[in-house]
C-alpha cells in the first residue's frame, strides 16, 4: 500500500520532478554547480511544506526527475543518508516561513559568489543584464557558519520580500512561484555578476545608468511575456534530444 501510495505521489508529480531534473542538469552544464553540493527544491503541497529537493549524493550532471526527494519542512528527517543535512536546514526553513518560496535555488556559482566575498556586494547597473536587479535583490551580511539551525531560520529573515538575495561571503539564493522563473532569475544573474566582476578587472571606471533608466530596465524585464517559460522549454527541448533519460 505505502509503495503504490508514493507511486501515485510521483506520478502525481511528474512534470514539475522534469522541470527540477533538467535545471539541475542544465545548471551543471553550465558549471554553475558544485557537484553534489547546493540544492534546488519545488514545493508540491499548497502550504508549501511539503517540497521535492535533490538527494545528497548525487551528481546534478546525473540527475533524474524520479531521484528527488519528497520531503516535509516541519518533520524531523534523519540527515546524513539521502537527505543533506544542511540543504534540509535552508530549504526547509524557507518552504516554511517564507509564503512566496515556492522554489528555492542555492548555488555557489563563480561570479555571484565573488561578488558575494566583495566588502561591498552590490551589483550597479551598468547594462540590461545587472539592470534588471536594479534594488531588486537582498543582501544578507550576517555569515555565521554551514547554514544548520538559527542560521536557516536567519536566511528567511534576511530575504524579506525579495526573491534574489546575495548571501555574503558564501553564494547566491533565489525564490519564486516556479522552477523556470527561479532558473532564468539565476542564470541571469550569474550573467550579470560575471559582466560586473570582467568590468572590475579592467580597472577602469563603469558607467553606471541612471536610477530612471535602470528602473525602466528592470519593469521592461518584469513584464517580458512569457520570457521564463520559453527559457526552460528551450533547456527541456535539448535535454530531451541529448539526455532523455532526466525525464526518468
Amino acid at each position: 500500500m505505502e509503495h503504490a501510495r508514493m507511486e501515485h505521489a510521483c506520478m502525481e508529480h511528474a512534470e514539475a520532478r522534469r522541470d527540477l531534473a533538467a535545471a539541475l542538469r542544465f545548471t551543471a552544464r553550465l558549471g554553475m554547480h558544485e557537484a553534489i553540493a547546493n540544492h534546488y527544491s519545488l514545493a508540491v503541497s499548497d502550504d508549501g511544506r511539503r517540497f521535492l529537493m535533490n538527494p545528497y549524493g548525487k551528481h546534478w550532471s546525473k540527475m533524474r526527475a524520479s531521484d528527488l526527494l519528497e520531503l516535509d519542512a516541519d518533520a524531523d528527517v534523519e540527515t546524513g543518508g539521502n537527505v543533506d543535512p544542511t540543504a534540509m536546514a535552508i530549504h526547509g526553513a524557507l518552504h516554511r516561513n517564507v509564503a512566496h518560496a515556492r522554489c528555492v535555488m542555492h548555488v555557489h556559482s563563480k561570479y555571484a559568489t565573488a561578488l558575494a566575498c566583495l566588502k561591498d556586494p552590490t551589483l550597479p547597473p551598468i547594462d540590461q543584464n545587472t539592470m534588471r536587479f536594479y534594488n531588486r535583490v537582498a543582501i544578507d551580511d550576517g555569515f555565521d557558519g554551514m547554514g544548520l539551525g538559527d542560521e536557516a531560520e536567519r536566511l528567511g529573515r534576511a530575504l524579506g520580500n525579495h526573491s534574489v538575495m546575495i548571501m555574503g561571503q558564501h553564494g547566491l539564493l533565489v525564490v519564486g512561484p516556479t522552477v523556470a522563473q527561479c532558473f532564468d532569475d539565476i542564470y541571469y544573474f550569474e550573467r550579470a555578476a560575471e559582466t560586473y566582476i570582467t568590468a572590475l578587472s579592467t580597472g577602469r571606471e563603469l558607467n553606471v545608468a541612471s536610477d530612471a533608466v535602470a528602473e525602466k530596465t528592470a519593469r521592461q524585464w518584469a513584464e517580458y511575456p512569457g520570457f521564463a517559460e520559453k527559457h526552460l522549454a528551450a533547456i527541456r527541448e535539448i535535454l530531451d534530444d541529448e539526455e532523455p533519460d532526466y525525464r526518468n
